[in-house]
């Protein structure tokens, strides 16, 4: 029988040892490897960011109307983004602990560091490449988007830490689903109303998905008591 939301866990555990830990890997390694590709573009004015610049003033031209893309792109403010991941991981820290859910402060603990990781990571690259904005924004530093990134590490880790409070494969789809279109509809926004190039938006999908994935791999290696059969089969959960 599946087990859902084993202590310490984000969401379901698979019932074949090692699968999570080869499933999460392959794709940090696929969001690394495109966010260094974009990231050389970037720098090197390679022909992505000529494409890049082609694409963002076709976006910015289409039909979506300017207050629901800034209301879109506001979302991703920290005002309205940090707000919702704290809720989360109240409710997660007071579920956990009402279960006596083995280390239930770990996964509260590790969605707050991530999102104390998008200032460290944001501000630095912002600096380092120093990327002027789309036409009618001043100054530079626009690489990578804040927004996204807050957005991203917000939205994505309050999914993940309700995901093992939800009955059903079918809630956890409809969660999982919903947040990948806020976040989407953050990132068209800050496009449409110009104030990011689309690559700015991708370049902290990519990142701060690490980020998440990273959050998801700690919980599962640290957050759950080693039983016979993880010995048994060599399953460390990480």
């Amino acid at each position: 029988m599946r087990n859902t939301g084993q202590d310490g866990r984000l969401g379901t555990t698979p019932p074949v040892p090692g699968r999570p830990t080869t499933f999460f890997l392959g794709l940090l390694g696929l969001c690394a490897l495109l966010f260094a590709l974009v990231t050389w573009q970037v720098a090197a004015d390679g022909p992505l960011r000529d494409a890049d610049e082609r694409l963002g003033p076709w976006i910015t031209g289409s039909r979506l109307p300017d207050g629901a893309a800034e209301f879109l792109a506001d979302l991703g403010g920290v005002s309205l983004a940090v707000p919702v991941l704290a809720v989360a991981i109240a409710y997660a820290a007071w579920r956990g602990h009402r279960a006596g859910t083995y280390r239930w402060w770990l996964a509260p603990l590790v969605a707050a560091v991530a999102m104390a990781a998008v200032p460290a990571l944001v501000i630095p690259l912002k600096e380092l490449f120093d990327r002027t904005g789309p036409p009618g924004m001043d100054g530079s530093g626009y690489y990578p988007s804040g927004h996204t990134a807050t957005a991203m590490v917000a939205y994505g880790g309050a999914a993940l830490l309700l995901l093992p409070y939800l009955r059903g494969t079918y809630a956890r789809r409809e969660l999982v689903i919903a947040c990948a279109l806020l976040n989407f509809g953050v990132g068209l926004g800050l496009v449409r109303r110009g104030y990011h190039w689309p690559l700015d938006v991708v370049a902290s999908w990519c990142l701060f998905g690490i980020v998440l994935q990273v959050m998801v791999l700690v919980v599962a290696r640290y957050g759950h008591r080693a039983t016979e059969e993880d010995t048994r089969y060599g399953h460390r959960a990480t």
